[in-house]
């Protein structure tokens, strides 16, 4: 008895261990504690600049396809350059930089 005389009285309060446990177990034991939570919050973020980085992507792509779709000159310019396709009276020399 003399052990928990020495304990000051708040500490004894039974609400306050109940509160106080109750927030050790969120904090570090629970499936939803703090760190997974930070874990997710930057998993997020960085799925949110994937999919920002996805949509200009895919904006840029669609003007090309535009643009090749409607003008002759650019799908020739893009099907010489890509696939490498050339006249029947052309020579086609390749220089790697």
């Amino acid at each position: 008895m003399k052990l928990f005389s020495h304990i000051p009285s708040w500490l004894k309060n039974k609400y306050l261990l109940t509160a106080a446990g109750f927030l050790v177990w969120i904090v570090f034991f629970d499936d939803r504690d703090l760190l997974s939570t930070m874990h997710h919050h930057r998993e997020l973020h960085q799925l949110e600049k994937s999919r920002d980085h996805y949509i200009k992507e895919i904006s840029t792509i669609s003007q090309e396809l535009n643009q090749l779709k409607h003008d002759p000159a650019i799908l020739e310019k893009y099907a010489r350059e890509k696939y490498r396709m050339k006249k029947d009276n052309e020579d086609l020399f390749i220089i790697h930089e």
